[in-house]
């Protein structure tokens, strides 16, 4: 049994964005790939639960990186449970270069769903032990509380802390490649909805440092969304909330933080 799993990684031109390193959707891939893996190899993954018609998935995912892995060079990701209790999860990562540079950590939340009620059914049929557990914490902040953010010609009432948007609201109706196995969006398309937000111009001066996503109500095939942000006065700090935009029901809270990049070359 491995309290910590590891594994290495080549990362190919396919993989890396627009500046050369490493997709933030392929770093939300790989930390899922690695965390399935693990998961499976203590015997408490997807084909452990199939016969009870149940699966993981992802409710919470914070990533904090300095830098990204550059094109052609091997990386290496870690991972270990740092609590777990009847109805949820908690999954650290650690991503290095193989040279043991360090990149910067991601801690993560889990459910098991039903895959047909798509319900949460809780950890409490699972063969967890606390041999599991790793002692070792990911040195990130937790998650910020989820924050209303209305339009900027919104007249109605408004709870208290909401944030006034400062664009346009975007509207999205999910497509076919969106859906995972669970037949809901998968969340590597949630990262890319966020990152489109962006100019090509506002990627190459700056990368992400911090992403905090939050996963309130599933999103389905077909349904009309819209997507609200709210950036802070230095434009660094850009919160989104997507809603179903038939009755305004949340569907995620994400929080991305940029920083300027050091060198630019594009």
């Amino acid at each position: 049994m491995e309290s910590v799993f590891t594994q290495s990684f080549f990362l190919s031109a396919g993989e890396t964005n627009a500046e050369q390193e490493m997709s933030l959707p392929v770093l939300v891939s790989k930390l899922i790939d690695i965390a399935t893996a693990h998961a499976n190899s203590l015997g408490i993954g997807n084909p452990s639960m199939a016969s009870m018609n149940a699966g993981w998935v992802l409710s919470r995912l914070t990533i904090e990186v300095d830098e990204y892995p550059k094109v052609n060079e091997t990386y290496v990701i870690s991972t270990w449970i740092e609590t777990f209790n009847r109805h949820f999860s908690e999954r650290a990562f650690k991503i290095c270069s193989s040279a043991g540079k360090l990149y910067g950590y991601a801690r993560s939340i889990w459910m098991v769903m039903d895959t047909v009620k798509h319900t949460n059914v809780g950890l409490s049929h699972l063969n967890l032990s606390e041999e599991y557990i790793c002692g070792e914490k990911a040195p990130i902040a937790r998650q910020a509380k989820h924050m209303p953010i209305i339009e900027a010609d919104c007249v109605a009432e408004v709870a208290k802390g909401a944030l006034t948007a400062t664009h346009p609201a975007f509207d999205y109706r999910f497509k076919y490649c969106d859906l995972d196995s669970y037949r809901h969006v998968n969340t590597i398309r949630y990262v890319i909805l966020l990152l489109n937000r962006f100019s090509l111009e506002e990627h190459d001066l700056t990368f992400v440092k911090r992403l905090e996503l939050s996963f309130m109500h599933e999103a389905k095939y077909g349904m009309d969304t819209k997507l609200l942000r709210a950036d802070d006065d230095n434009r660094i700090l850009s919160s989104f909330l997507l809603c179903d935009a038939s009755d305004s029901a949340p569907l995620f809270f994400a929080r991305l933080f940029r920083e300027h990049r050091n060198c630019i070359k594009y």
